[in-house]
């Protein structure tokens, strides 16, 4: 069983890491910066600043991390396809990392930005892998 999750588990063990290097890259930055003042950001700071958008790419990623995990895992332990669980894992894996390297070099107000459409891929693959847990159920 463990060789036929692979690419899942390969996916799931990316998207940790993007999260601990997008908490390192927010923590880095904001500490550099003249009087900062720890686990508080500067509410005058907007998409102009990169500690801004460094902050916000890794809250936002928390926010869609944890329905992610819990799909995939979920998907994992009920048996699920394991190539279509790999692939939607990927999916948002992928789709995290080029929304993080858009949000750290694209500074926009406007709605949507480039990295709105990654945030979407990400969003569908873990509608995607709901769906396939609750077919895997059925």
């Amino acid at each position: 069983m463990k060789e036929n999750y692979i690419l899942a588990y390969s996916g799931l063990l990316m998207s940790l890491i993007t999260l601990i290097i997008q908490a390192l890259i927010a923590a880095f930055s904001k500490s550099a910066q003249k009087n900062a003042i720890p686990g508080k950001i500067d509410e005058s700071l907007s998409h102009a600043s990169f500690v801004f958008r460094a902050h916000r790419t890794f809250m936002n990623s928390l926010e869609n991390f944890p329905v992610f995990f819990g799909g995939a895992i979920l998907a994992i332990l009920i048996g699920a396809d394991a190539f279509w669980a790999g692939t939607l894992i990927w999916a948002f894996s992928g789709a995290r990392i080029i929304h993080m390297l858009l949000y750290y070099v694209i500074a926009t107000e406007k709605n949507p930005s480039p990295r709105s459409y990654f945030y979407l891929i990400g969003l569908a693959a873990t509608v995607g892998l709901l769906i396939l847990a609750g077919i895997s159920l059925i």
